[in-house]
């Protein structure tokens, strides 16, 4: 499979992936407060490599709608802004998890 993955339209399969990584960071953000370097890394560790070009305004739009909350911290002298899950990034998470469970046990279904 991987060797037709040239063949895969590139901005569809990224707009699937994005939508997993939106899930992710929130359950990460749930667990501990997160920043983006260190999210890189664990998307990495899964075999997504994205660029801080596509991961810093997930991060800022989330915080935009009201479901991350931003705290600056200075570390080694720099300024780092870490992200943790709101009350109502708690409930979108729950929701929007139950609904792709939903969706990904038909999915995953052995016929």
């Amino acid at each position: 499979m991987e060797e037709n993955k040239k063949d895969f339209p590139e901005k569809l399969i990224r707009k699937f992936v994005l939508g997993f990584i939106n899930l992710h960071i929130l359950y990460h953000a749930r667990k501990e407060p997160i920043y983006g370097k260190e999210f890189k890394k664990e998307l990495k560790r899964h075999g997504y490599d994205i660029s801080f070009g596509t991961l810093y305004p997930i991060f800022h739009n989330l915080e935009k709608e009201g479901i991350l909350k931003a705290e600056k911290r200075k570390v080694h002298g720099k300024i780092r802004k870490y992200y943790s899950i709101t009350e109502k990034g708690e409930k979108i998470f729950i929701y929007s998890k139950e609904r792709a469970k939903e969706l990904l046990n038909e999915l995953f279904k052995e016929n």
